[in-house]
């Protein structure tokens, strides 16, 4: 059976890594546009007649999108933040609960997981839902990311060459638009402190979270932090946690160290015995941070290997 499928703002970044992940599948036909993909009634009927539309558009594009599917069979993934936390959509992380997979296959409306929170909620939500973190507790997480995350202007403001930084620190307003989805998907009832940055390499990230392990309940060990990753991600396919004597013997981590893969590999830091760890998160904020996962996605949601096209 071939599916079809519509990707709205294929043109975007996230739009061209996902039309290059699913254009050369014999299960799928892409609907495209060419030069058309402004015109507003080729995309409504391109909208109603895919069985799976994937949104890459700006927040309220997304919504317009939204409002002009009338076909009540077609099943939607939108990679905006626009409904990450809305009622009727379900969050399109699979490896966040045992359930997840599962729900996102039942679901008509997905939305898709921003790159940062990826990253964080992998490494929190566990943690949160042992018991060894408490929802309540204030939490910071810094991370880095490749430019590429924030679109074509500033792809060109990093490619020029000219006048370009080397890293810049942002979201200093601390009301970056990730906060929300951050809190909610982990578990976590106090907004996490975000404190993002962008370097200058094209793709790849680092999501970190600081912890005072005298801070928290029964003061736990490394190891027990550790375990309850090990054991949250048993089984996935995407998602892996780093050996505690791998990261012992590391020097330093790479930010691109999985780009072009659909991978997220988490790191737990620390002196065993001691009182303070750094948790770490490693993808490709346009694989398993954006394009990557909307193809995992996608791959439920039509009832196939959550690994087809991904691997």
């Amino acid at each position: 059976m071939t599916h079809k499928i519509f990707i709205d703002g294929e043109a975007g970044t996230t739009g061209l890594e996902i039309r290059e992940r699913l254009e050369a599948r014999g299960d799928l036909e892409l609907i495209l546009l060419g030069d058309r993909r402004r015109d507003l009634e080729a995309r409504r009927e391109a909208l109603n007649a895919a069985d799976a539309v994937i949104l890459c558009l700006p927040d309220d594009a997304a919504r317009e999108a939204v409002g002009l599917i009338d076909n009540p069979a077609v099943r939607v993934i939108d990679a905006s933040t626009a409904y990450r936390v809305a009622p009727g959509w379900t969050y399109g992380f699979p490896e966040m609960d045992a359930g997840q997979r599962d729900a996102i296959a039942d679901a008509t409306r997905v939305s898709n997981p921003g790159c940062y929170p990826t990253g964080f909620i992998g490494l929190m939500r566990p943690l949160v839902q042992a018991g060894i973190v408490p929802a309540d507790r204030p939490i910071s997480v810094n991370a880095v990311s490749g430019y590429s995350g924030g679109g074509k202007g500033m792809i060109a403001e990093f490619e020029t060459g000219e006048g370009a930084p080397s890293f810049r620190a942002y979201g200093l307003s601390l009301q970056h638009k990730h906060v929300p989805e951050m809190t909610r998907h982990s578990g976590l009832t106090m907004p996490v402190l975000f404190a993002p940055a962008v370097g200058a390499y094209r793709q790849g990230m680092l999501v970190e979270i600081p912890l005072h392990l005298s801070s928290l309940p029964e003061t736990p060990s490394v190891e027990r932090i550790h375990g309850a990753l090990v054991e949250h991600y048993d089984g996935a396919r995407f998602v892996e946690v780093a050996d505690l004597d791998e990261t012992e013997a590391m020097t330093g981590i790479e930010p691109q160290g999985l780009n072009g893969t659909n991978r997220m590999r988490l790191h737990v830091f620390g002196d065993r015995g001691g009182e303070q760890v750094r948790l770490v998160a490693l993808l490709d904020n346009l694989g398993k941070g954006a394009s990557g996962a909307a193809v995992q996605n996608l791959n439920l949601m039509l009832g196939l290997d959550e690994a087809t096209g991904l691997v």
